[in-house]
């Protein structure tokens, strides 16, 4: 991401064990605007138009490392949700209603790192109903479940 001129931004979990440390690290390391409502349709808003200056006019990484020390925090599913609608909505060219957005679409992925990666924990912790997560050996992806959302 970053040769192609984006940007990769880390953050520490004992930073989001709170879903007020999620809102206050979100806005500081990704610029939001004053008014940033600190909430979950906000930070979706936020992160879904992120400006030039944060994604390099590319797009962003956000790796969140010790992921482990939140996986059982009661808003983790959430929170991937959150994280899933916004990278849809900032990889798309449209808006929800079909309306070309007015700017162009860029690559926003959110990658958790886990010391005790255990694949089927993590699914079991995600899996809710808009989501559609799939599990490998070395992997846990998520995606918002196209049924549910499109």
């Amino acid at each position: 991401m970053e040769t192609a001129g984006g940007r990769v931004h880390h953050f520490n979990s004992r930073k989001l064990e709170t879903e007020q440390g999620i809102h206050r690290s979100f806005a500081e390391a990704l610029q939001f605007p004053g008014y940033y409502g600190a909430n979950w349709d906000a930070l979706v808003d936020c992160l879904s138009d992120l400006c030039g200056a944060v994604t390099g006019g590319v797009g962003i990484v956000v790796v969140i490392h010790d992921a482990d020390l939140i996986l059982d925090a009661e808003h983790f599913p959430l929170f991937v949700s959150v994280l899933c609608q916004s990278a849809d909505r900032a990889n798309a060219s449209a808006d929800l209603d079909g309306v070309p957005a007015d700017r162009p679409a860029y690559s926003e992925h959110f990658h958790f790192e886990f010391r005790d990666f255990d694949p089927e924990r993590i699914a079991r912790r995600v899996r809710q109903p808009d989501l559609t997560v799939t599990t490998q050996a070395d992997r846990v992806a998520a995606v918002l479940n196209p049924d549910v959302w499109h």
